[in-house]
């Protein structure tokens, strides 16, 4: 069936600053997709990633060049071939499940199989900074049940100490961003786990990772730099216990979907995460979070001002999406 396409690149700010290993950042650019069949639309948010080489204007191009096949009625399915997984395939993947939802006048729960979904404990994060500035932080949100602490320079076991000593009741997440050089990688470690760390996602460089099949790992490893999609997988087995699944990766719910089964295949636990977008963008997530391990789509809270409507986020609970949103 013939659609219209819309790219609206478009600016939310964080509120504060937002800041990993990698640098930091005061807003959210992200780019929403509009899919029309004249009657109904269907939306989807990317955020293009620097790490990954894009930008607003690589990913805008990326879809503008799909635009012939886009508005000319390419399936989910084919979509997978006729783009690369990342954020530009992410944003019309996901438009396309809204659109075909509303054209079934079903929802994409229920296209997935889902039948009681559920609101979720996310993560909040606290980023990167000195120790005492990430302690009072985890202080203010030591009420919340789970947090994801950003790390990743060559000393990090002062903050470590100092979020825990800070917020002493909640799960924590480590994410390094691949800031832990290799010498401290074994003590960074053993640290997390004598602090009932849950979880250290992604040490060490994406390609550069051997180490972790070489040493004891005394608390679960997380990758998310080192995959991607699911033909990355199973080389990964003997260096992470569990795999963060982002849409704008993966490159949309649909290549996700099947990420997220063969990870269980293969006994990976499965954590869901986000980049900082808006709720738009979490919605799919949200979705394929029913049953994760761990969940991380904060980033609604992250910013100054989120779409209207959004999700409903009470504490650390994220309900799951609206249609009037997503879906």
């Amino acid at each position: 069936m013939p659609r219209s396409l819309e790219i609206h690149p478009e600016s939310f700010p964080i509120a504060g600053t937002f800041t990993i290993s990698r640098g930091a950042k005061t807003s959210a650019d992200v780019i929403t997709c509009i899919l029309s069949d004249g009657d109904r639309i269907g939306r989807g948010e990317c955020v293009p990633y620097g790490r990954y080489g894009e930008t607003i204007a690589s990913v805008t191009a990326q879809i503008e060049a799909a635009r012939p096949l886009i508005e000319a009625g390419i399936s989910r399915q084919e979509l997978q071939q006729a783009m690369t997984p990342g954020a530009a395939r992410n944003a019309v993947d996901c438009a396309l499940w809204d659109l075909e939802a509303k054209q079934l006048g079903t929802t994409v729960a229920q296209g997935i199989g889902l039948l009681a979904l559920r609101p979720l404990t996310t993560a909040f994060t606290i980023s990167l900074g000195e120790p005492d500035v990430m302690a009072a932080q985890a202080r203010d949100n030591s009420h919340r049940a789970l947090l994801k602490v950003k790390v990743g320079t060559g000393d990090d076991e002062s903050r470590i100490r100092a979020v825990r000593a800070a917020a002493p009741d909640a799960a924590i997440i480590l994410d390094a961003n691949e800031g832990w050089p290799e010498e401290t990688l074994a003590h960074h470690l053993k640290i997390a786990a004598e602090l009932g760390i849950a979880l250290v996602e992604q040490p060490l460089p994406a390609g550069n990772d051997e180490l972790l099949a070489e040493i004891e790992r005394p608390i679960l490893v997380c990758a998310d730099e080192s995959v991607h999609h699911t033909g990355d997988l199973a080389s990964l087995r003997d260096r992470y216990d569990a795999i963060n699944i982002k849409l704008d990766k993966t490159g949309g719910l649909t290549e996700a979907l099947a990420m997220k089964r063969e990870a269980q295949r293969l006994d990976f636990r499965i954590m869901l995460g986000c980049m900082v977008g808006t709720s738009l963008a979490m919605a799919p997530a949200v979705l394929l979070a029913q049953d994760a391990d761990f969940v991380d789509l904060d980033g609604p809270l992250l910013l100054a001002r989120d779409r209207d409507p959004g999700l409903r986020y009470e504490a650390s609970l994220v309900w799951p999406p609206e249609t009037t949103l997503w879906g």
